[in-house]
């Protein structure tokens, strides 16, 4: 893993990813739970490519701040910056913007695993 490695996502506002239509509150604008993901699916896809065959990552820990709506049909981003690696622990700055300016930002936490373990793992849970 690199220091310094970006991502970034994109998606337009639209019904299904409204506070309304997520069960996050009662009006059509774009929701906290997907902007979290948004900001996740960035770091995610930024390291995908130094992972060895059969690993992933999963997020663990995610601290950011929603600070500005965004309406119906407007176009919404999330960067992310690989700041911190400590073993299989990664640590990204997140932000999240619209056509107007920024929206959120925070800290994202990322763990490597090794697919099939990790769902082996869950899929134990299932049994119980």
């Amino acid at each position: 893993m690199v220091i310094g490695t970006k991502g970034r996502v994109e998606t337009v506002v639209n019904e299904s990813n409204t506070a309304k239509a997520v069960c996050s509150g009662t009006l059509d604008v774009f929701a906290t739970p997907n902007m979290i993901g948004l900001m996740e699916q960035a770091a995610q896809m930024s390291v995908a490519e130094y992972l060895e065959e059969g690993q992933g990552t999963v997020g663990t820990k995610i601290d950011v701040t929603h600070d500005a709506a965004t309406p119906l049909g407007m176009k919404v981003w999330a960067e992310s910056e690989l700041v911190e690696v400590d073993r299989r622990r990664l640590v990204f700055e997140v932000a999240a913007y619209d056509e107007c300016g920024l929206i959120g930002k925070g800290r994202h936490e990322r763990f490597i695993i090794q697919n099939n373990k990790f769902l082996a793992k869950v899929n134990a849970k299932a049994v119980k």
